[in-house]
This record gives C-alpha cells, structure tokens and sequence, in this order.
C-alpha cells in the first residue's frame, strides 16, 4: 500500500454515490487517500487487514461509510487506536438504522459519527482534513480558504434572494 493519510472504507460499493463529494474534497485538498469496499460481516479479515495495512504506512484517519447493520465502523474501531470517522448510509429506514447502530458503540471503543449520506461524507472529510491540520498548519490555511468561500457563496445567495424578494414587492 502506497503512503495515505485517509482511508475511506464502504461496506458496499453502492456507497459510492453517496461518498462521492467528500472523495472530491480530498482530492481537492491534495491529500493522499485511499478507497476501499470491505464489510464487516461479509469479509471481516479482509477489513483487518485493510486496517493493519493502512497503520503501516503511518495513515492517520479512517472514514468508515455503512447502511443498515453498519457495524463497519465500529468493527474498525475496535481494532485500530486511529480515529475513526463513521458516516451513515441511506437504506430501507432513511439512514436512521445506520445512524442507530453506529451511535450505540459500547464506552471503550469510540467512534465518531457524522450525518446521513452525501453531507455526512462531505463533514467526515472535513473532520479528518481538520485532523491533518493539527500537524500540518498549509491544511489548516486551505480549510480558513475553504470556509472563506462558503461564507462568501451564502452573501452571494442572499443578495440573490433580496433582489428576488424586492422585484416580488414592486410586481
């Protein structure tokens, strides 16, 4: 395994529509990562391997994506002292059942856990971007920019907005 700092793990590859966005923002970030489907019921060497593998390259964070069950982060978790960031997948309950079994991890092994689906992706990348940013400050300019930029997108919104609102009260 080449050097990573980011481990995104999904349980199945019908994760990916919904992991789509944080990938790119990683990727956007220039930070190393790797992706990866491995599940905890159906291949559970296999996803200690892909752990024991991962620290040997000095990765640093792990993104786990699962719907239903969604043991995966918490299967990770418990093999790994790395952090791991567990994201919620849509299923037959909305993502409520994943969200359910991943925020119910025993005192001892923790996990942490992020929204359901493509905003949840979206924060878990931006947690483990923060993460890299505490030894590596360039990240931490990158993320000052990133946010920047989003403050700069609402303005931009809300100009918009009142200008609609105004023509609506001369019509």
């Amino acid at each position: 395994m080449k050097e990573v700092d980011i481990a995104i793990i999904m349980g199945s590859d019908s994760d990916l529509p919904q992991m789509e966005d944080g990938i790119r923002l990683l990727r956007d970030f220039g930070v190393p990562f790797i992706v990866e489907v491995s599940s905890a019921h159906r291949t559970p060497e296999r996803t200690i391997q892909l752990i024991r593998d991962f620290e040997k390259v000095d990765g640093k964070v792990i993104i786990a994506a699962a719907g239903g069950a969604a043991h995966l982060p918490g299967v990770i978790s418990a093999h790994t002292r790395l952090p791991v960031l567990g994201v919620p997948i849509p299923s037959a309950l909305n993502g409520l059942d994943s969200l359910l079994a991943m925020v119910q991890m025993p005192g001892g092994i923790p996990t942490a856990v992020f929204g359901i689906g493509k905003s949840g992706a979206v924060n878990a990348a931006l947690f483990a971007l923060q993460i890299l940013a505490l030894a590596r400050p360039e990240l931490g300019e990158k993320l000052d920019t990133f946010r920047e930029e989003q403050r700069l997108g609402v303005e931009t919104k809300n100009r918009r907005l009142q200008k609609k609102v105004e023509d609506l009260r001369e019509s």
